[in-house]
């Protein structure tokens, strides 16, 4: 995905999978400030990644796009703001 952003994913409502459109992603684990350590995974060849840190099982759907998700709403797009 070089020349990309790098998609991030987050699991507030608890799903028991999350189907994403991409196989090099990070996992935020909950919004913040619930949020644990943004990890960087990699499916490699496979289709699925559970995520070290918070358990959520992580799906290749190749029907989704870089940033969609299965079910909706699980994309984290951060909000930065300077003082």
């Amino acid at each position: 995905m070089a020349g990309h952003p790098t998609p991030h994913f987050h699991n507030d409502a608890g799903h028991a999978k999350i189907e994403i459109g991409v196989k090099e992603f990070m996992c935020v684990g909950a919004n913040p400030p619930f949020d644990h350590p943004h990890v960087f995974l990699d499916m490699g060849d496979d289709s699925e990644k559970v995520c070290p840190y918070c358990s959520t099982l992580y799906v290749y759907n190749a029907a989704l796009g870089a940033f969609e998700t299965k079910p909706e709403g699980c994309a984290y797009h951060a909000t930065t703001t300077w003082a």
